[in-house]
């Protein structure tokens, strides 16, 4: 079983800055606004939570993803700080992945947007590198101006590609772009114009989603003129053949990236890999067991010190859940599962487990078995949610 097979391998850590400049339109994560005293409190808080935890201290760490929120909003110090107090507590050796989300709009001026200040200050980019950081994913989500504004972003364009060509002359040699498509009003022409620009610019990594209308969110409450799902799929099928042509492959359901680059970090998540999550609502899956901290931030500010206070939501997954998320999560990566890692995982015959459900989807032609590989096909992927819900054991 996992917590035998996997307790000395490399581990993983994500921590959660739930801050930013302001909500954007598309946004239901736990995240908003807030002043400095707080953000210094929770940077504080953060630090307790770290030098708190008691799993892990025996194992290497194989990627740090530092996501929100926009970690870029904080002062750049606050991210050294968390940086340091992490690598006091964890073995982190120079060949980790580690990786911070950033907004472009944070790094104009003195890194907090206002329409005045229009130079891009370098002072973060400088500080990251020098915390170890290698690793900057930059949420684009459209080079338009136009797009841009009605996403409700606090960037241009303009701004993106300074920020851009400012992380690659600091010595950035690892940089994922966000990007988003089916936004309202667009066409199929309009986002390979918009694909096609950002691989010129040749990102080593480029994640590509289309846009989720979630409740509560403002654009819930609009009145959008969105794509058809024609023209979701063909936009979708797009990507993977245009991104093909500037040397990116496809290796996750949304993730493309150059021979090599593949994200260390979320390919461990897809892999089912033990990691803690730090920070206000973030999770951690740890052996067979999943949990969650507070969601509530002055419960987080009053008992980070003392980890077991914060979680929430705590689960042990029995065996029936383990082979289930081994499934469901490895069949979002392009290369899907492998009957031998089922077998070496569980000590159980995948086929007597899930034969009949996939001889169904091998039938229908959604699953594929080659190489000694189980993987969803093209038409698979567009219906990859009712194929992996079926792997759910009773």
């Amino acid at each position: 079983m996992k917590e035998n097979n996997q307790d000395k391998l490399p581990l993983q850590l994500y921590v959660h800055i739930p801050f930013c400049v302001k909500k954007c339109s598309y946004c239901d994560f736990l995240s908003g606004p807030a002043g400095v005293e707080v953000q210094e409190a929770y940077v504080q808080a953060l630090k307790k939570e770290i030098h708190g935890l008691g799993e892990g201290r025996d194992r290497t760490v194989s990627s740090v993803f530092i996501g929100g929120g926009t970690p870029s909003v904080l002062d750049a110090h606050h991210i050294e700080a968390i940086m340091d107090q992490l690598n006091r507590e964890f073995l982190i050796p120079p060949d980790a992945e580690i990786t911070i989300e950033a907004n472009p709009g944070t790094f104009i001026g003195d890194g907090v947007f206002c329409e005045e200040q229009k130079s891009l200050s370098r002072e973060k980019l400088r500080i990251y590198r020098r915390a170890g950081i290698n690793r900057l994913s930059m949420g684009l989500q459209s080079p338009k101006d136009e797009e841009l504004k009605l996403l409700g972003r606090i960037h241009t364009g303009r701004e993106f590609l300074d920020c851009f060509y400012g992380a690659r002359e600091e010595g950035f040699s690892n940089i994922n772009v966000d990007l988003m498509f089916a936004l309202p009003g667009q066409s199929c022409r309009g986002w390979e114009k918009n694909l096609r620009f950002v691989a010129q610019l040749g990102p080593e990594h480029i994640s590509a989603y289309s846009l989720i209308i979630e409740e509560g969110t403002p654009f819930a409450k609009m009145d959008l003129d969105l794509p058809d799902e024609d023209t979701e799929y063909k936009m979708y099928e797009d990507t993977a053949g245009i991104l093909s042509e500037f040397g990116y492959a496809q290796y996750e359901i949304s993730n493309y990236a150059r021979p090599g680059f593949e994200s260390r970090h979320n390919s461990g998540y897809w892999q089912r890999r033990d990691y803690l999550g730090i920070g206000l609502g973030a999770s951690s899956l740890w052996g067979n067991r999943r949990f969650c901290n507070t969601a509530d931030m002055k419960e987080y500010l009053k008992n980070s010190a003392f980890p077991e206070k914060i979680r929430k939501d705590q689960e042990r997954l029995s065996v029936k859940d383990e082979m289930a998320e081994f499934m469901f999560l490895g069949l979002r990566m392009t290369k899907g599962v492998s009957p031998d890692d089922f077998r070496e995982q569980f000590g159980q015959d995948i086929y007597g487990i899930y034969g009949d459900v996939l001889e169904k989807y091998k039938k229908m032609e959604l699953l594929k078995e080659k190489e000694g590989r189980i993987f969803l096909t093209r038409a698979g992927i567009h219906v990859s949610n009712a194929v992996m819900s079926e792997f759910i054991l009773d």
